[in-house]
C-alpha cells in the first residue's frame, strides 16, 4: 500500500469518528461539566449527505481486514479536529493532561529527588528540601544501583522507566539501594512517597543593594502567593527595586495572570479585556491592594515569553508601571479554557482573545501550512506557521506619552541585542547533548565544598585548563572546536559550567545567581534602576 492510500483510509475512518464524536461531544459532554456553569458545547450539526457517515462506519465494522480500535479512533478524530483550529488549541491525552495538571498546580506525588544519567548509573544531583528523599538521608552526590528489585546500575535505563519507578501513590514506598563515596551503603533507604511542592519561582534574591530580583517560570496556582512571599522577604531586606524575569515563561493560568498584575496597583486598573466570537467583552481590573505598587521596576522578556508572561507585561506597559527589557515577546493573544472529559483526557480550547488596557492585540497572525501534511506522520507537525515579522496595525500612546504598537508581541522599550554565539547551532548542539552536564559531573562530584555558597558567588571562576579540558571532552565525542570558535564561546560555557557546579553544589537557586553573574539583560536593568537612565528610557 502507498502512504497516500493509508493517509486517504485514515482520514476517511477520521471524518466517521468525527461525526460520532459529535454525538458524544452533545449528549455526554455536557452531562460532565454540570458544575462548570456556562461551560457547555452543543451538538455537531449533520449535512445532508451524513448517512455517507454510518456508511462509512458500518463498511468499517464489517468488512475491514483487521479489528478496530474505537476508543484509537475517537482519539484520533478529537486530535485532527482540535489541531486544525489554531495553533494551541490542543487534545491532552489522560498522561499529557496530568503531567500538565502538575506542572501548572506545581505538586506532584513522588519523593523529591532529581537524578542524571552519568555512565548508566542515576546520579543524585538534587534533592527537594524536607522532602521524602531528603528526610530518610539521601544526599546529593549518592549512586542509586537498584530501585526496589530493579537494577539500574550499569544498564541503559531510560528516564521513563525510571520515573515509573520513582513516582506512585502518597504513602507508597519505593526501596532504594545506593553507594556513597565509591562504596556500597549497608543501608536500605526505605522513601515514603508524598505529595511533592516544586516553587513557580526559579529565584528570588537582592542581586544588588535595594534591587530584588525574582525569576518566574509559570503562572501557576499558587504563584502568586508565591510571589507576595517573595517580595515581601525581599523588601525586608531592604529591596526598594524590582527586576521581574519573565523570559522563558510561556505562560500558565489566566487568572494566576491577573492576581500577579494586581499587586503593582495601589488602585482598581484595567489589566486585560477579552472578546471572541462566542464570548461577550468582559474586563478584568486589579483589586487596589498591590503588595509592590511604589517601587521601580523593571520587567526582563524574550522571544519565548507568552500568553500569561505577555497579559502581565501589556499592562504593566500600558500604564506606564515598567519598563520592559529585552526582545519582542513570542505574540499570543489567544485565552484557552480546559474542558475535562471523564477519562482524564482535556481539551485546551481558544475561546477568546485578549487586549492589553489600552486595547492593544499582540497575537502573531498565523496561517495553516497545508504543505507539510505530507502524509499520516506529519499531518500535525508543523500544521500552523507563525509570522516571524512585527506587524503593526496601531499605535497608542500612554498616560505618559510613550507610543506602543500593536501587532505580534510586545515591543520592549529597551531592546537587547540577542547573543550570536548562544544562537549557534553548534552551541545548541552542545546544550542538547548534555556533555555540560557530563563533564562537570564526572569532574566536580567527588565530593562537596567546604566554603558556603556566598564565597562560592563572590570568588569562584573556572579555570583556564578546565575550560581547555572541556574543549578536549568535545573533541572525544566529535564535537571539533576550532580556535577562533573556542575564544568566542568562552564566557558562555564558562557560565554554564559555574552555574551546573553551583546547583549541584548549593542547589537550584545557586544556579541562576551564577548565570546572573554575566547576563546582560540584568546588567542593563540594573543600570536603568538608577533615576536619570530610567527617565531616559521612558
Amino acid at each position: 500500500m502507498q502512504k497516500g492510500t493509508g493517509r486517504n483510509i485514515f482520514v476517511a475512518a477520521t471524518y466517521a469518528a468525527t461525526l460520532i464524536l459529535g454525538l458524544i461531544l452533545g449528549q455526554n459532554y455536557v452531562a460532565q461539566q454540570n458544575n462548570n456553569p456556562g461551560v457547555s458545547l452543543v451538538p455537531i450539526g449533520f449535512s445532508d449527505n451524513s448517512y455517507k457517515i454510518q456508511q462509512v462506519l458500518d463498511l468499517l465494522s464489517s468488512s475491514y481486514v483487521d479489528s478496530i480500535d474505537f476508543d484509537s479512533l475517537e482519539n484520533g478524530a478529537i486530535n485532527h479536529i482540535i489541531s486544525h483550529l489554531d495553533p494551541y488549541s490542543t487534545y491532552l491525552f489522560p498522561n499529557e493532561s496530568q503531567r500538565q495538571n502538575e506542572v501548572l498546580e506545581g505538586t506532584f506525588e513522588g519523593i523529591g529527588l532529581d537524578f542524571f544519567n552519568l555512565n548508566d548509573t542515576l546520579l543524585v544531583v538534587g534533592v527537594v528540601r524536607n522532602g521524602p528523599a531528603e528526610k530518610s538521608g539521601l544526599k546529593v552526590g549518592d549512586r542509586i544501583i537498584r530501585i526496589d528489585t530493579t537494577y539500574v546500575s550499569g544498564r541503559n535505563v531510560g528516564q521513563k522507566v525510571v520515573d515509573r519507578l520513582m513516582r506512585g501513590k502518597k504513602g507508597s514506598a519505593v526501596n532504594l539501594y545506593v553507594d556513597r563515596d565509591n562504596a556500597p551503603m549497608s543501608q536500605l533507604f526505605k522513601v515514603k512517597r508524598d505529595q511533592i511542592s516544586v516553587s513557580s519561582i526559579d529565584v528570588s534574591y537582592l542581586v544588588e543593594p535595594q534591587v530584588g530580583y525574582i525569576k518566574l517560570r509559570r503562572f501557576g496556582l499558587k504563584t502568586a502567593d508565591e510571589f507576595k512571599t517573595s517580595i515581601n522577604t525581599l523588601k525586608k531586606q531592604g529591596a526598594t527595586n524590582l527586576i521581574l524575569d519573565l523570559r522563558d515563561n510561556g505562560g500558565g493560568y489566566f487568572h494566576i495572570a491577573l492576581k500577579l498584575a494586581s499587586e503593582f496597583f495601589a488602585d482598581k486598573k484595567l489589566l486585560v479585556y477579552t472578546q471572541g466570537a462566542h464570548e461577550t467583552k468582559k474586563e478584568y481590573f486589579s483589586d487596589g491592594l498591590g503588595s509592590f505598587s511604589d517601587g521601580k521596576l523593571i520587567v526582563l522578556m524574550n522571544e519565548s515569553s507568552a500568553s500569561a508572561s505577555e497579559i502581565l507585561a501589556g499592562a504593566l506597559q500600558d500604564w506606564d508601571r515598567a519598563t520592559i527589557v529585552g526582545q519582542r515577546s513570542y505574540g499570543k493573544g489567544i485565552v484557552q479554557e480546559q474542558y475535562d472529559f471523564l477519562d482524564g483526557s482535556r481539551i485546551n480550547l481558544s475561546i477568546s482573545r485578549y487586549y492589553t488596557p489600552l486595547g492593544r492585540s499582540i497575537q502573531r497572525k498565523y496561517t495553516a501550512n497545508w504543505s507539510n501534511m505530507v502524509d499520516y506522520v506529519t499531518m500535525y507537525k508543523g500544521l500552523w506557521a507563525l509570522d516571524t515579522t512585527y506587524t503593526s496595525s496601531e499605535i497608542f500612546k500612554t498616560l505618559a506619552g510613550r507610543k506602543l504598537l500593536s501587532g505580534g508581541g510586545i515591543n520592549p522599550d529597551v531592546k537587547i541585542e540577542v547573543d550570536s554565539n548562544a544562537l549557534s547551532l553548534f552551541y545548541q548542539d552542545i546544550l542538547k547533548s548534555n556533555y555540560l552536564e557530563q563533564f562537570v559531573y564526572e569532574r566536580f562530584t567527588k565530593k562537596l565544598p567546604a566554603y558556603s555558597i556566598e564565597n562560592f558567588l563572590q570568588g569562584y571562576r573556572l579555570p583556564q585548563q578546565e575550560y581547555d579540558a572541556f574543549i578536549a571532552y568535545l573533541g572525544t565525542k566529535g564535537l571539533v572546536v576550532n580556535d577562533i570558535k573556542k575564544r568566542s564561546l568562552l564566557k558562555l560555557i564558562q557560565s554554564d559550567i559555574e552555574a551546573i557546579v553551583g546547583r549541584y553544589y548549593f542547589g537550584r537557586e545557586a544556579y541562576f545567581k551564577v548565570k546572573n553573574r554575566y547576563d546582560n539583560y540584568v546588567d542593563v536593568a540594573i543600570k536603568l534602576l538608577k533615576p536619570q537612565e530610567l527617565e531616559n528610557a521612558s
